[in-house]
């Protein structure tokens, strides 16, 4: 008789089936719990004086030539050796008798010489001189309300205001989505450096230390008066400023940077949330698995942080956010 009662007897025993589950929102950062974002260790704040003058590039006394440029060599009582040419994208020139010869990063005077001593090679003691026909290395690129946005060049080092006037000068008039910010400018400067700079003390106060020198290849954002935020920095695709939209998840915005690079580390991705103060750490493959708290729902200002695989050591990572978070905390003080 017991025979008969064990199918029954193993099949009670026997756990319900799941029922599938729908996918889950993006989660907020009241869904996490408190262990998910950490403190970051104690950092020196700067004013946002001393943190303007730490991002201000350092003044250039001597143009150095880079990719795009026009130049003219010519090499006394040899024609053949003389002539126009382009920097390439690899900062080279092909010259004769010499070949590919790279001039990218050498001043005006550096460079003849440079050709000279491979010329001595063939000939006794040549005389080179190089002639700028065109700058074009030396360039800034300023996007949004701006009358003529894109990339500039400049024959000499600009300043913040040169390139916001180069570029049509201020944008005024308008409401709404038509009105431009006149309070304050977004500097991109590689792929993990923001500055917010208060345009308020440039244009009404006349102080003109936020006037700063940019460096070439800087990038100025002029964002409209009701513009919200967040940044993907690092190793991204595509890195920069991305408008925040409803309901927008940590992946919608590593999507809309072209996702990591080759070179980030998808165990190792930060999302920082400077105004708080907090950090989380993201592995992609969490989200991946269906670890669906992984994908955090953003707020304005928050940072989306991809560091390089082979430096995602902790020491590493807090080297690097503690002056990315500094910067980005003057976005929330130029709103004040």
């Amino acid at each position: 008789m017991i025979y008969f009662f064990l199918p029954l007897l193993f099949a009670l025993l026997q756990p319900p089936p799941e029922t599938p589950r729908a996918p889950a929102a993006p989660t907020t950062l009241e869904d996490e719990e408190k262990p998910s974002f950490r403190p970051q260790q104690k950092v020196v704040r700067l004013s946002p004086f001393e943190l303007i003058k730490q991002f201000e590039a350092e003044p250039e006394t001597v143009y150095h030539l880079g990719t795009g440029d026009e130049i003219t060599i010519d090499v006394w009582n040899r024609p053949e050796l003389s002539g126009k040419h382009i920097v390439g994208p690899d900062g080279s020139v092909t010259l004769p008798l010499i070949g590919a010869f790279k001039v990218a990063g050498l001043s005006r005077e550096e460079a003849p010489a440079g050709i000279a001593k491979a010329l001595s090679a063939y000939y006794t003691n040549p005389s080179v001189m190089l002639r700028v026909d065109r700058y074009v290395s030396n360039r800034i690129f300023i996007l949004g309300r701006v009358a003529t946005p894109g990339a500039l060049q400049f024959d000499f080092q600009p300043t913040l205001l040169d390139v916001i006037t180069r570029a049509g000068a201020l944008p005024i008039g308008g409401i709404g989505a038509d009105k431009a910010a006149l309070g304050r400018c977004a500097i991109f400067r590689g792929r993990d450096q923001i500055l917010w700079v208060d345009l308020k003390q440039i244009l009404s106060a006349g102080n003109l230390a936020y006037n700063i020198r940019l460096r070439r290849d800087d990038l100025v954002y002029m964002p409209d008066s009701d513009d919200q935020l967040i940044y993907v920095l690092g190793e991204a695709m595509r890195p920069g400023a991305f408008h925040l939209s409803p309901s927008m998840s940590f992946m919608d915005a590593l999507a809309q940077a072209g996702g990591p690079s080759q070179a980030a580390s998808q165990a190792h991705i930060f999302l920082l949330r400077p105004r708080q103060n907090i950090q989380r750490q993201v592995n992609l493959k969490d989200v991946y698995s269906g670890k669906l708290t992984a994908n955090i729902q953003l707020e304005e200002g928050d940072i989306v942080y991809l560091p390089k695989s082979k430096m995602a050591q902790f020491g590493y990572i807090v080297q690097q956010i503690a002056p990315l978070t500094s910067f980005a905390i003057i976005a929330s003080m130029a709103k004040q």
